[in-house]
């Protein structure tokens, strides 16, 4: 940038959310993702219940920090999925954390949208770019302790 010049800079000006909902095979890296508009009970269930179906020949172990929304009545009805809650405040214990962390550094910052839409968009090229990274997905979510 030549002397005397400001860099322009952009700034986010919408004050929408949307949420991604996922869960990792730490030992296969197989990823399972949705993309819901709220962090509750009720998308919670929705996520639980298409992710039940999806592995419905499948035993699922589910860890899980205790947030409010993620204990669901809908979970008692699923018969193929058992829960492992995390202790309190110890969100590194989880291992979609990771996850997280990867899609926030490569896929979102220092970038700028202009809608909720292009949000959305970018996160489905982050979890469909992640589902095809399986070992990449083992690498960053194979826990020791799992």
């Amino acid at each position: 940038m030549p002397a005397g010049t400001r860099a322009v800079v952009g700034k986010q000006l919408i004050r929408q959310y949307t949420y991604a909902y996922t869960a990792v095979c730490p030992e296969t890296g197989e990823t399972y993702s949705l993309i819901l508009p709220y962090a509750d009970s009720d998308s919670m269930s929705i996520f639980l219940e298409k992710l039940s179906e999806h592995y419905s020949q499948n035993r699922i172990i589910l860890v899980m920090d205790n947030a409010s929304w993620h204990s669901t009545k809908s979970m008692l009805g699923i018969q193929n999925i058992k829960p492992l809650f995390l202790p309190p405040r110890a969100p590194e214990l989880n291992p979609v954390e990771c996850i997280w962390h990867h899609i926030k550094e490569r896929h979102f910052s220092n970038r700028v949208f202009k809608s909720i839409e292009e949000v959305e968009q970018r996160l489905v090229i982050a979890l469909v770019e992640l589902n095809q990274e399986k070992s990449k997905m083992r690498k960053m979510t194979l826990f020791n302790w799992l």
